[in-house]
């Protein structure tokens, strides 16, 4: 009997102040400032179901990361979920699911990244994932929820 892996799971939530539809579509926008798209030195990206994504990253020191993966589910403006594999997850297929929520008049927007395979590699994506949510709320005059 195999014994299952265990994994880590992160989950980080941003308040945007813009409607579900704004923060949906700007989350897929490669010109919108926070989303991987818009770093990417290259990328390929066809958000819809089976659709594929590509996405080559190139950090400070010039290191270039190769993400892939493919589109689970695309609800517009509800929720969008992705395979995610990168020399980060060890060439292992994560889950990265983001959800869209009207909240008064501001959308509290969720990522959750499921299955990462160690400790380093949740703080890694904790750390990435923050930059880039970050960013991306600033775009909206976003601040971070609790």
């Amino acid at each position: 009997m195999k014994e299952k892996m265990k994994t880590i799971d992160l989950e980080l939530t941003r308040s945007i102040p813009a409607t579900p539809e704004e923060v949906y579509d700007g989350w897929l926008d490669p010109k919108c400032p926070g989303t991987p798209w818009n770093l990417a030195a290259k990328f390929v990206l066809d958000p819809k179901v089976d659709g594929l994504f590509y996405w080559l990253y190139v950090g400070e020191s010039d290191k270039h990361t190769p993400h892939y993966g493919r589109f689970t589910l695309v609800e517009r403006p509800a929720k969008i979920q992705y395979t995610w594999v990168s020399p980060h997850t060890h060439g292992r297929e994560s889950l990265v699911t983001v959800t869209f929520q009207q909240q008064g008049e501001d959308t509290l927007m969720k990522l959750r990244h499921e299955n990462l395979p160690d400790d380093e590699s949740g703080r890694n994506h904790e750390k990435g994932w923050g930059f880039f949510l970050g960013k991306f709320a600033e775009g909206f005059g976003g601040r971070k929820a609790n």
